[in-house]
């Protein structure tokens, strides 16, 4: 099973088609890169990445459908901030830099609640 699967992708801007009709799909381990001037690789890339959704098609992160990570990531009440980690929880997402910065667990716990508190 593929790790990413891009399944005839079409986003379109108004009249205006960037992206037409796109597959291809990636395997765990394997490297793949997007080449080439014009090929609207920044809107593939912001689709995969959750940023955006295809107009057509379906893109499939390990087996999840983008539409779905989208509604499991969004807030009730229809906000979601593009600086956080759709994947994550506020305290997940709060807890990263921390451990990004090689902090101990119980000082990233104890920040968290604290950012938590406020």
């Amino acid at each position: 099973m593929a790790l990413l699967e891009i399944r005839n992708v079409t986003r379109r801007f108004g009249d205006f088609t960037a992206v037409d009709d796109v597959s291809f799909s990636v395997n765990a381990g394997e490297f793949f890169t997007l080449l080439g001037f014009g090929l609207r690789k920044t809107t593939l890339l912001r689709m995969i990445a959750g940023f955006d959704l295809p107009d057509a098609g379906a893109i499939v992160l390990d087996g999840v459908d983008s539409r779905r990570r989208r509604r499991e990531a969004t807030h009730p009440h229809g906000f979601q901030s593009y600086a956080l980690f759709p994947h994550m929880t506020v305290a997940q997402n709060i807890a990263f830099p921390l451990k990004m910065a090689g902090k101990s667990e119980s000082d990233i716990r104890a920040k968290v609640q604290e950012a938590l508190d406020q």
